[in-house]
């Protein structure tokens, strides 16, 4: 399965994004009102500068203390990016988030980014394309 087919089945394929600017107690706000994991760090809302997850505000929050929520995202943010393309495939970016520990990706056309994976929507991806293989193995057994 392709990252194209897992962008077009989510129900919202709007990605959150923030500038570098925002203080981290708004964008812990931001992360708490729209119920999401990540925010994607962006000058122009279209080019991705870094990430920031649930994750990094708390393991600041442990070291730092409340004192970081005035920092700004791009204090915390990371930069370090991996993204992929629309025509890559599930599998190849199921390792990669595995093998980078990270749960979401930017999906990036020309550089530009036209949404967001989560391990979850990879994961949930995969398991439909195995129920369909199962059923498609089942049905020449039984001769269908």
């Amino acid at each position: 399965m392709l990252v194209s087919q897992i962008l077009k089945s989510k129900s919202d394929d709007a990605v959150v994004t923030s500038p570098p600017d925002m203080l981290i107690s708004a964008a812990a706000r931001m992360l708490s009102e729209k119920r999401i994991g990540t925010l994607v760090i962006s000058k122009d809302g279209k080019t991705p500068n870094g990430i920031l997850s649930e994750r990094d505000i708390v393991r600041e929050l442990g070291r730092q203390g409340a004192g970081c929520l005035t920092h700004t995202v791009e204090s915390m943010m990371t930069t370090k990016l991996v993204t992929c393309g629309s025509d890559d495939r599930a599998d190849q970016v199921l390792q990669k988030m595995t093998d980078g520990r990270f749960r979401h990706m930017p999906v990036l056309e020309n550089g530009e980014m036209v949404g967001l994976i989560s391990l979850g929507d990879v994961v949930k991806a995969r398991l439909t394309e195995l129920a369909m293989e199962k059923n498609a193995l089942e049905g020449m057994i039984m001769g269908h």
